[in-house]
């Protein structure tokens, strides 16, 4: 390979760091700060490049400046439409050639959405075609909240595309995952490599140094609280038998390979449980089969979340029987835990369950605090909640309708636009919309909504609470600022504004046959 670029990222495997020329390569990632500082330690890695960006200014990428690089370098701007897209090829074979370095293309993900899945197929043949012929470098590096469905397609793409990798943010570090790289003569595909940062840089961690247990020969042992055999005796020499969950873990923290199982009964013992689960998995290593069985119905989705993130490897669920039960731990023997598992326990639990807000909100409020659970990368993309909008019966007013609406769990918000409500509801399925509906408000909601559109993708989410910021007015926002009256807004529409009536004598007269009138 007589010439090649860098892409920057330290201590990385020669070949998974390097793009070959001509090359075309893509990366992605959900979060833009993320991809921002990617492509400025690519650019200081360069002698020449050439930056392409679309929606975000070139030089609000290069900010701030990176450390090294080329001392000038073209910029060019493209507008975030169909078009442009279509046109790409066209403008980079009259701007580009060999001398023009690396070239870079930064974009949204929303962009892409623009392009059908023929329009991309033929759209990434045609630019294949031209980086061979101009024997130039492309890297693309795109983010946002849609990027799994480009991501997706993308997979599709292994002839035109030397390289594919995703950049996903984990709270305490990243995890670079690559489907394919070629470089100097070499194809590499299915890697998983963990980074930190380190003075706005990208740094390759070996995970080899982790924690690995020193012995297995514990890897038949079952430490269980004695609750998940429902009065069982145990089950054969193997299993020990513990009267709670603290005298399991204590004696789990002396595990390498065992099988240690936890019960749960009561909902106000998940941080507690999470708290001894990510102590586990983070001192004793990923060959610990960690399992928790759910004795009474206590678990909401987000809890499940927290305790697969902190490193679980099964929950059994109430309704499992007994043999149900001891099938899952059969299948989970030999099972090594892959996941990461940050290591600041706070900072998972507040990312995990971020929205401690419920009931009504302003718009502007309501807006950010979905924005905000959206942009979250540790919850599951296009699993995060619903956002509902409700049209009232032409009987009722919204404002009427609120007086009704009781949200009880955090997370749960409710706003006013026009004439509908807008619920969010966080951690919530498609097919438990009607139960959460019918726990939210006081009175049936088929007798109270006329219909309703349910949003539950990130990027239909993120667009709707944008849409309905920007065509509320100025003046509808002031009003909702203020706080809601607790008495019905039907009975506030009689309280004349200029405040109590001043009595008035009324005289009867009395006509001839004494009727008053």
């Amino acid at each position: 390979m007589k010439n090649h670029y860098a892409l920057g990222l330290q201590q990385m495997q020669q070949e998974l760091n390097t793009l070959q020329n001509p090359g075309f390569y893509w990366i992605t990632s959900q979060r833009q700060e993320d991809a921002g500082m990617l492509l400025r330690q690519v650019v200081s890695q360069q002698k020449a490049a050439t930056l392409i960006s679309s929606d975000e200014k070139p030089q609000a990428l290069l900010t701030p400046d990176p450390i090294g690089g080329p001392a000038r370098m073209p910029l060019f701007s493209l507008p975030a439409n169909k078009s442009s897209l279509q046109q790409l090829e066209s403008d980079f074979s009259r701007v580009l050639n060999s001398r023009s370095g690396l070239v870079i293309f930064y974009s949204n993900a929303a962009l892409w959405g623009k392009l059908s899945p023929d329009e991309l197929a033929i759209w990434l043949k045609r630019m294949r075609r031209l980086i061979t012929k101009k024997q130039i470098t492309l890297l693309m590096i795109t983010s946002g909240t849609s990027i799994i469905h480009l991501r997706n397609h993308l997979q599709a793409y292994f002839r035109q595309l030397d390289g594919l990798a995703h950049l996903d943010f984990q709270q305490d570090s990243w995890q670079y995952r690559i489907n394919w790289w070629s470089a100097a003569d070499k194809l590499l595909a299915d890697r998983a490599i963990r980074l930190i940062c380190g003075d706005n840089q990208f740094i390759a961690v070996n995970d080899a140094e982790q924690n690995i247990p020193l012995s297995r020969n514990d890897e038949n042992q079952f430490l269980a609280q004695e609750g998940v055999l429902e009065g069982a005796p145990p089950l054969s020499v193997q299993w020990q038998l513990f009267s709670d969950n603290e005298s399991v873990f204590s004696r789990a923290q002396q595990a390498n390979a065992a099988t240690v199982i936890f019960s749960l009964v009561h909902n106000q013992d998940i941080n507690s449980l999470a708290t001894m689960v990510h102590s586990l998995r983070r001192s004793r290593g990923s060959a610990l089969k960690i399992v928790v069985r759910e004795i009474s119905t206590t678990l909401r989705y987000s809890d499940e979340r927290l305790l697969l993130a902190c490193g679980v490897n099964a929950i059994v669920p109430t309704a499992a029987s007994l043999s149900r039960f001891l099938t899952t731990l059969e299948g989970i023997q030999g099972q090594q835990f892959s996941r990461h598992v940050p290591a600041n326990l706070n900072a998972l639990m507040q990312a995990l369950q971020p929205l401690q807000q419920k009931g009504y909100l302003p718009l502007d409020a309501f807006c950010a605090a979905v924005q905000q659970l959206m942009a979250n990368t540790l919850l599951p993309e296009n699993d995060k909640g619903l956002l509902v909008a409700l049209r009232a019966v032409p009987q009722l007013k919204p404002e009427q309708i609120l007086t009704l609406c009781k949200p009880r769990r955090f997370g749960d918000l409710v706003t006013l636009v026009n004439d509908r409500i807008y619920l969010f509801l966080s951690s919530c399925r498609f097919n438990d919309l009607d139960i959460a509906l019918k726990s939210i408000f006081s009175l049936p909601h088929d007798e109270l909504f006329s219909n309703r559109i349910v949003w539950f993708e990130d990027n239909q989410i993120v667009s709707e609470a944008d849409k309905i910021r920007q065509l509320t007015s100025v003046v509808q926002r002031d009003r909702q600022a203020a706080p809601l009256a607790a008495v019905p807004v039907a009975a506030q529409a009689d309280v004349p504004e200029r405040g109590a009536q001043t009595p008035q004598p009324i005289t009867l007269t009395l006509n001839l046959d004494g009727a008053s009138h």
